[in-house]
């Protein structure tokens, strides 16, 4: 049995990347590890935010959550803000992060480009807080995204620096990377990372979009100038896109969906394509608007699960503190 912590920004806008790459992968994790799945409201106001556009979008993650097959019982389904562990001991690790790592990360590059002194220290720190997030329940095992991967790694480091200056204080935790559908990519454009953050609602799936909306969406998704399906991800990138998506909500093979498109072309893909996404979407939003419908409930789960999580975080805080000199 492994520790396992995944976390998703509160948003309206969930995706069928962000289910494939975060939410199925610890579907199957739950049964046979101690599991950690939270909100992270914290990481959501690194950039502006509704106030109650963000109360919605916390209890509608967890309505999702709760409809992929996510079982508060099996894995600690809460809410970051309500366990006030996260930002004491992210303190405590900015003061062993050097600027020079925080400045190399990827995302922070993307996101600050062109806001210049605008950018908020939040968003250039927040690597350090999911280090925090990390770091505060001994996870042994985070299941992230490609894009991810650089703030995992840096976790890692952060944990080594403060063991190899007081001792075996921190698990250092492993990547583990979805092998198939890890990182889907823009509808509009497949050089891109599939985001709820894209201009164009056009570029992604989302967990609520209505049958007429995939089916739009999906026609107008970009291929390619050949008439052929075949899966090439380096030379044919678009198609290679929506096979991808076709094999996960169908669970059909790349290669059997190939075969069954030799000779046909684009048409008859993308409308088989649509159909497959929306079979496999009517479960989710069905048992979605059903969570909705009892907020209460939605919130005594989320206040289970932070109190559980307390409970883990503060004996992790209590080791560091004494460790660091700050309990006499």
């Amino acid at each position: 049995m492994s520790r396992v912590l995944t976390a998703l920004q509160p948003s309206g806008v969930l995706h069928i990347g962000n289910y494939f790459g975060a939410i199925e992968p610890l579907l199957d994790l739950q049964e046979h590890n101690e599991n950690h799945l939270f909100i992270v409201d914290y990481h959501a106001i690194t950039v502006p935010q509704d106030p109650a556009a963000l109360r919605k979008n916390i209890l509608y993650a967890t309505a999702v959550y709760l409809a992929a097959g996510i079982d508060p019982n099996k894995t600690i389904l809460f809410q970051q803000s309500r366990v006030p562990q996260h930002t004491e001991l992210g303190w405590i690790l900015n003061c062993f992060t050097y600027m020079g790592e925080l400045e190399r990360m990827t995302q922070f590059k993307d996101k600050s480009r062109g806001k210049g002194e605008s950018v908020s220290i939040g968003l250039f720190d927040y690597p350090v807080l999911m280090a925090a997030d990390i770091l505060l329940y001994d996870t042994q095992v985070v299941p992230v995204g490609e894009d991810q991967v650089q703030h995992v790694e840096l976790a890692r480091d952060i944990a080594k620096r403060f063991n190899n200056r007081f001792g075996e204080v921190f698990t250092i935790p492993e990547v583990r990377i979805r092998q198939s559908g890890a990182r889907l990519m823009g509808l509009d454009d497949p050089t891109k990372k599939m985001s709820k953050s894209a201009e164009s609602p056009r570029s992604y799936i989302s967990l609520q979009d209505s049958p007429e909306e995939v089916e739009k969406k999906i026609k107008t998704a970009v291929t390619d100038s050949e008439s052929t399906i075949v899966y090439d991800p380096e030379h044919r990138p678009a198609i290679a896109n929506l096979l991808t998506i076709y094999s996960l909500v169908s669970k059909k093979t790349t290669e059997e969906i190939v075969m069954n498109y030799e000779g046909k072309g684009y048409g008859p893909f993308k409308t088989d394509l649509a159909a497959a996404i929306n079979t496999w979407l009517q479960p989710i939003q069905e048992k979605t608007l059903m969570y909705l419908k009892d907020e209460d409930q939605l919130r005594r789960i989320l206040d289970m699960g932070a109190q559980k999580a307390k409970e883990k975080a503060e004996k992790t805080m209590q080791r560091v503190r004494q460790t660091i000199g700050i309990i006499l």
